[in-house]
């Protein structure tokens, strides 16, 4: 493995790891307050463009890490439209 693809695969296992305990705390507790709606409807529009790029690519790790954060991402989004207090 080249220094450049461990590299990547700490960042990209960092990068997805990141949002487990954001979903994990929003699931738990319905608590969406601090969430911001603008920013997490681009970021998962960001990451599906990544996992697209990917995909292109044929790059399985972009793929995967994406894919991950993805479902993340989406999980937490939708959490935000279903518990936020109008």
């Amino acid at each position: 493995m080249q220094a450049s693809d461990i590299i990547g695969t700490i960042g990209a296992t960092l990068t997805t790891a990141s949002f487990v305990p954001q979903a994990w705390h929003t699931f738990k507790t319905k608590d969406v307050r601090g969430i911001s709606l603008g920013m997490y409807s681009a970021f998962t529009v960001g990451v599906a463009c990544w996992l697209v790029y990917g995909f292109l690519l044929s790059e399985w790790p972009i793929v995967i890490a994406n894919f991950i954060t993805l479902t993340l991402a989406m999980a937490i989004l939708t959490m935000k439209l279903r518990y936020h207090a109008p």
